[in-house]
């Protein structure tokens, strides 16, 4: 499409300013690095301003700054601009790029119980299997060889992506994304120590997703003894994140790849978690809390703090300490010259 017609729709998601120069055809999208002419592709800030000389993009999207802007400009590049360059391309993206997407229909390989109820325009796909009183609304979509347990409930547009599992009574908001290798609803681990040995506590509860949360793949949410283990709405799991039994987290959150929760976390609204970061039992994280990667975090953090390391600090002690870490060496060869002259 023209780059004037693409600022036009783009325009109709967000306010943008443009320059559409020599007005060029765009086909699709690229990284700045790899674009090639006829392509659209974007920058965050000055610090990739060399970049803008270097590509072979027909056309960028920038932030609202006017050097870039004109350098830009310089080279015969069409532009628009945006205070969120990278939420714009996004929606750029999402222009040129449809997800496949099957063709409402049920597979003749797929076990469904008679006690399932299914709703209109949905897919199930190859060696699915539909355990009793399942209930699937309308418009879902599940791949090949995913397992629903007993009394699952599935909402509007969910997409449940090849060989996820689905255990009993677990609860799938509208709009959900579960990835391949996903098992939602899985038992907690819960056992009792006597002196015989470990006593397996049986896990009652459910898992409940909101609508809009995605769970990348190969990740778990387990269930509680009693009570439910729930995932606030338009939350995001990146791939192998473990969450334990009757935990809480809250809306808008985002954790990176191999994050753990521990049995009942308390995490709050609009959370993010660094990736293989790990939280222990019962630990509370406030709203709007952000702990860097590799972080293990054993206490409580307060609404808005951000946190580091393992056992996790304040992320400025951690930034003053890791700069006394390098020069550890150093301090130690003086701490001994000065233990010699003694």
């Amino acid at each position: 499409m023209k780059f004037s017609v693409l600022v036009n729709q783009l325009t109709q998601k967000t306010p943008i300013s443009a320059n559409e120069g020599t007005n060029p055809e765009i086909k699709g999208v690229s990284a700045i690095e790899d674009a090639t002419a006829n392509t659209l592709s974007y920058i965050e800030g000055k610090k990739f301003a060399t970049l803008i000389n270097q590509t072979e993009a027909s056309g960028l999207i920038l932030p609202q700054d006017e050097t870039l802007q004109a350098q830009a400009t310089a080279r015969g590049i069409a532009w628009m601009a945006s205070p969120q360059p990278r939420l714009l391309f996004a929606q750029a993206i999402a222009l040129f790029y449809r997800p496949f997407q099957p063709t409402p229909d049920i597979h003749p390989s797929a076990v469904i119980d008679p006690s399932a109820v299914l709703q209109e325009n949905i897919y199930i796909g190859p060696n699915v299997v539909i355990y009793p009183e399942v209930r699937i609304s309308s418009g879902v979509c599940i791949y090949g060889n995913v397992v629903i347990y007993p009394e699952v409930r599935i909402s509007d547009r969910a997409i449940l992506h090849a060989n996820s599992t689905i255990h009993e009574r677990s609860q799938i908001g509208k709009d959900c994304v579960i990835h391949s290798g996903a098992v939602i609803g899985g038992e907690g681990f819960g056992f009792v120590p006597t002196p015989q040995g470990w006593y397996k506590m049986q896990q009652s509860g459910c898992v409940v997703l909101e609508d809009g949360v995605e769970v990348g793949a190969n990740s778990n949410i387990d269930r509680p003894a009693v009570g439910e283990t729930r995932v606030g709405r338009n939350t995001k799991f990146d791939n192998a994140v473990h969450i334990g039994h009757s935990c809480q987290v809250g809306e808008n959150c985002a954790f990176a790849a191999q994050v753990v929760l521990a049995g009942g976390v308390k995490v709050g609204n609009n959370v993010l978690i660094g990736g293989q970061s790990a939280i222990a039992n019962n630990v509370t994280i406030g709203d709007g809390a952000r702990a860097t990667g590799h972080s293990g975090i054993t206490r409580d953090v307060k609404a808005g703090e951000i946190v580091s390391g393992s056992p996790a600090v304040p992320n400025h002690i951690y930034l003053r300490s890791s700069a006394i870490y390098k020069r550890l060496p150093e301090m130690y060869r003086a701490f001994k010259r000065l233990a010699h002259k003694k």
